[in-house]
């Protein structure tokens, strides 16, 4: 049997579409091209494997039970690939990041001394909510994620520590409550707050503080966007509540740990289970665990 690695990506693609034409053009190949590799592979496994009309197209038994297998071994070969060229270059390629916006201060000085380091890898960066980030990790869109530890359970995800860290209330340097060591959500309750949207990490970590505390919050504001939301807090005398990481470098404004049992939030990077770790994401992950941001968060839990 000689099947070949082209005519299974052949065959995925049109299997993805159910149309010949459509399958062509995202190849680059004509659609006669596409159609004769397709019989080859029938040909050389001696089976029927898409049944074609014309006005459509759809997967036989045999090509449905041959999909995933294909899938697995074009993966396999791309992986392949990058193995050899990580030998052959040592450090170059692209390195796709994802991060969530409570870790863009930390990330800085890791980006800088990398891009200095290590000029010829490119280096992709992705600024988005964890849940988006976590789909785009599991369609290897990026090569790992860095966020805070998620509150469910994602067992194709591993989580490696990277510090542990609070959730904390950010008010600006000249704020009555800037002199304060903690802060309890009854004190919070006499203040206008304004907060990470939805969805965001710092977001949910307190709703999952309050749940189940009756709370009367005077929320004035919600932002999608961090600099935005600390340039509210520098400028007005509002609150906010967000990871106490958030604030690294950050000028004009002071994080005050709120006191109560659960607001530990853990920073790690993740990574896809069972995948295959580029030697420029293992150094720039070595590289960020020594940087500064990193050692004074593990620092100050100590």
């Amino acid at each position: 049997m000689s099947m070949e690695l082209r005519q299974l990506k052949y065959f995925t693609r049109v299997a993805e579409t159910l149309n010949f034409s459509e399958a062509a053009k995202s190849l680059f190949i004509t659609q006669s091209t596409l159609s004769q590799q397709i019989k080859q592979l029938e040909s050389e496994l001696d089976v029927k494997l898409l049944t074609r009309t014309s006005h459509s197209v759809s997967l036989t038994e045999a090509g449905a039970e041959l999909l995933p297998y294909a899938r697995k071994t074009i993966k396999d070969a791309e992986m392949c690939a990058i193995r050899i060229d990580d030998l052959k270059h040592i450090l170059c390629g692209t390195l796709n990041i994802g991060v969530t916006y409570s870790f863009s201060p930390i990330l800085t000085e890791t980006l800088v001394e990398f891009m200095k380091i290590y000029p010829k890898v490119k280096l992709n960066i992705f600024y988005r909510p964890m849940t988006e980030l976590m789909d785009l990790l599991r369609a290897r869109g990026v090569d790992f994620v860095l966020a805070f530890k998620p509150w469910e359970s994602m067992p194709d995800i591993v989580s490696h520590v990277l510090f542990q860290n609070c959730l904390a209330a950010i008010v600006g340097d000249r704020h009555s409550l800037a002199h304060k060591k903690h802060i309890t959500l009854q004190e919070l309750e006499a203040y206008d707050i304004a907060l990470p949207a939805k969805g965001l990490q710092a977001r949910n970590a307190f709703e999952n503080l309050i749940s189940g505390y009756n709370s009367s919050f005077n929320i004035r504001a919600e932002l999608n966007e961090v600099n935005i939301l600390l340039e509210l807090i520098r400028r007005n005398h509002l609150v906010t509540v967000l990871a106490e990481a958030t604030i690294h470098d950050e000028k004009g404004v002071k994080a005050i740990p709120i006191d109560m049992t659960g607001n530990e939030m853990t920073g790690c990077v993740h990574t896809l289970k069972d995948s295959y770790h580029k030697r420029s994401m293992q150094e720039f992950i070595r590289m960020l665990r020594d940087s500064l941001a990193i050692k004074e968060r593990v620092n100050a839990w100590l």
